[in-house]
């Protein structure tokens, strides 16, 4: 086959692939805050030593976010319950915490439709109390979310919803449930059994925060009538690119090397996610927790105290230029910014010429709001850059399930590669765990009697009140 058609294969798959820019990360562009060629090139040759390291991983099957795209067993089984729900609701209770109800919603709000999730993902009295007031039980549907089968918040939020449903529907609710939880073991699979819920697995090597494109995603997808095939043909694309793209042309490679460098190298500790895009919201909301979750650990691989990670910050453009971007640009110098750009919005609104004669609107009128929304990110980057503070722009040809697949895998292999380069373990969360057992032993679990007794203990120690 001739060099001209593998050409135009390779220039179409870039037209529709998120692209990355980080020039406002180098010192040519921000100067001594940035990095240079010879600092990039380097952390580009330690990210494929990691990238080796990550794979002999995967190949083992100790971490599964990257086999699980080729599982189409377990996607077509999504798909048929989420859309067996669709025919019975028009709402779906997706209660589960954590990355367990911030990839659904990032995916509902991305891509939403007729149908919607209402996501239980606290326990907030008053916030409970006043989604289930607002849905009619005949038409909702529920997915219990908790891949160890006892989450405290979405066990309780269970039982809450089981008697809702009960109350209104009789045994018959039990048809409007579904339950996505470890295969094997828990006790929200004992519950699914003993009421014959039908349920899908978590697969065992797929953490919560890396689980957005098992079943813990793809069923609520397909309730809410989203292209699931294209979400996952987005995410083989960026995985393709991820694995075989040189360092130095990969935006996964370079995203990891960039953050990195600028974290350990210039003291950058604070990631900022700035998206101009009210569609995407919730997926920095997603990425804020896979990435904070994954790199914020006390010790290293070889146990050393390390105390290491990035704090992501959640911004919206252009609405946080006029309440956080004054900190961005004047105040400490220990953020980096990252910003999502959408090149084609799906819809678009003309500015009306009208008032045409005075100043701030004459020259408005007969442009659109894209422009300006376009021309508002555009001079932030300007103005952070011409400061000196490092930034950069992940460039999304559209907001579709395609764009939002590949961003789900490039910002998961991104971390996973982070992970490496800092030499911690991107796949644990022991600091979520200690306050789990602590919630179990204030509660009166069996098994926490210990620990409620050095609770009680601390509780009687004087407090600092004012």
């Amino acid at each position: 086959m001739g060099d001209g058609p593998r050409r135009r294969r390779a220039s179409r798959a870039q037209s529709t692939r998120v692209l990355l820019d980080y020039t406002g990360c180098t010192a040519e562009r921000v100067g001594r805050s940035g990095l240079t060629s010879v600092e990039i090139r380097r952390g580009c040759r330690a990210a494929d030593r990691g990238m080796r390291r990550l794979r002999r991983a995967l190949e083992a099957g100790r971490y599964g976010f990257d086999e699980i795209l080729d599982d189409r067993r377990l996607q077509s089984a999504s798909v048929r319950e989420g859309r067996r729900l669709a025919r019975l609701a028009d709402v779906l209770v997706v209660n589960g915490i954590g990355g367990s109800a911030l990839g659904p919603l990032a995916i509902e709000t991305a891509l939403c439709s007729r149908r919607r999730l209402a996501v239980l993902d606290n326990i907030d009295p008053e916030g409970v109390a006043a989604v289930l007031s607002s849905l009619e039980p005949r038409r909702t549907a529920v997915n219990a979310i908790t891949k160890s089968g006892s989450t405290a918040e979405t066990m309780a939020n269970l039982l809450v919803l089981l008697e809702w449903m009960e109350r209104s529907l009789g045994p018959r609710h039990v048809r409007h449930w579904a339950a996505t939880t470890d295969p094997c073991k828990g006790d929200l699979l004992a519950i699914a059994r003993r009421l014959g819920i039908p349920t899908l697995p978590i697969p065992e090597n797929v953490g919560g925060r890396f689980s957005v494109l098992s079943p813990v995603g793809l069923l609520p997808a397909a309730f809410l009538g989203v292209d699931v095939a294209a979400l996952i043909e987005g995410a083989r694309l960026m995985r393709r690119h991820c694995w075989s793209a040189p360092p130095e042309k990969n935006v996964g490679v370079i995203g990891a090397v960039v953050l990195f460098l600028l974290a350990t190298k210039r003291r950058r500790n604070i990631q900022v996610l700035m998206s101009y895009s009210d569609a995407l919201v919730h997926l920095v909301g997603w990425y804020c927790q896979l990435w904070a979750e994954s790199l914020g650990k006390r010790v290293d691989r070889r146990g050393r105290l390390v105390e290491t990670g990035q704090t992501p910050v959640a911004a919206l453009g252009a609405t946080d230029q006029h309440s956080q971007v004054q900190l961005y640009m004047e105040g400490p110098h220990d953020k980096v910014v990252t910003f999502l750009e959408v090149r084609a919005f799906r819809r678009d609104v003309r500015i009306p010429r009208l008032h045409d004669d005075l100043s701030s609107t004459g020259y408005l009128g007969g442009r659109t709001l894209g422009e300006l929304i376009l021309a508002e990110r555009k001079a932030t980057e300007t103005a952070l850059t011409a400061a000196g503070r490092p930034n950069l722009s992940y460039i999304l040809p559209a907001v579709s399930a395609h764009v939002l697949g590949q961003l789900f895998y490039l910002f998961e292999f991104q971390t996973a590669l982070a992970g490496e380069l800092y030499d911690i373990d991107a796949f644990d969360q022991p600091g979520v765990e200690a306050g789990k057992i602590a919630t179990y032993a204030l509660m009166g679990r069996t098994g926490f009697e210990a620990r409620a007794v050095e609770l009680r203990r601390d509780a009687r120690l004087p407090r600092a009140i004012v």
